[in-house]
């Protein structure tokens, strides 16, 4: 039943809660300064793909939900830049070394099973000075927040499909051999365990 939950029920519920107006500016913020061949992981139903900049011309879509795919279907139909699905899983991208200008990750990172992984696969794929745009939410800096995190986890990893709540995004990029240019961390649309966001640019070394 679990599995039938996440592939048929959640797609529809995670396109539902993350998109709208708020969102949008959100994204077209995230989405800014990408160019070229464009590398995007969590792709989902495609949310993103109305604010790709007119400079890219190619998107590698990394989506493990067949029925994410589908719902973004209408979305890649409508748009100007070609979106090919390449592949399941973000820790093994099936591109060349350094075939890439730019890489895109929107509330990907929290659900990643091995994220370490998966950004050093963004580094291998990125050309030297290619840059990676993440908006993502994370562990909150004050301590109570991240107490109630800490304890919402477990059940956030069961019906969000392993999405993890106190991961911290920009210090996964640091990790991962990733220089942060531009990045801002804060609660967006009140405090609450989901709404402390990080987005921001990162270049790889």
């Amino acid at each position: 039943m679990l599995g039938l939950y996440r592939e048929y029920v959640l797609p529809h519920l995670v396109d539902r809660l993350l998109r709208g107006s708020g969102w949008d500016r959100w994204r077209e913020r995230t989405t800014q300064g990408l160019a070229g061949t464009v590398v995007e992981i969590g792709f989902g139903s495609g949310l993103n793909v109305p604010h790709y900049p007119d400079d890219v011309t190619l998107v590698y879509a990394v989506e493990p939900a067949l029925r994410a795919r589908r719902l973004a279907a209408t979305r890649v139909s409508e748009s100007p830049v070609e979106v090919r699905h390449i592949g399941l899983d973000g820790a093994r991208l099936p591109l060349a070394d350094e075939s890439c200008d730019g890489a895109l990750s929107t509330f990907t990172l929290c659900t990643i099973p091995d994220v370490t992984a998966a950004l050093e696969e963004l580094h291998r794929v990125l050309r030297p000075g290619g840059s990676v745009h993440v908006l993502e939410h994370g562990a909150a800096p004050d301590r109570p927040m991240l107490a109630v995190q800490r304890a919402l986890e477990p059940a956030q990893k069961v019906f969000a499909d392993g999405c993890h709540l106190t991961r911290d995004p920009a210090g996964l990029l640091q990790g991962a051999g990733f220089d942060l240019q531009e990045v801002e961390s804060r609660y967006v649309g009140g405090r609450s365990p989901w709404n402390y966001l990080t987005v921001g640019v990162a270049t790889a070394r």
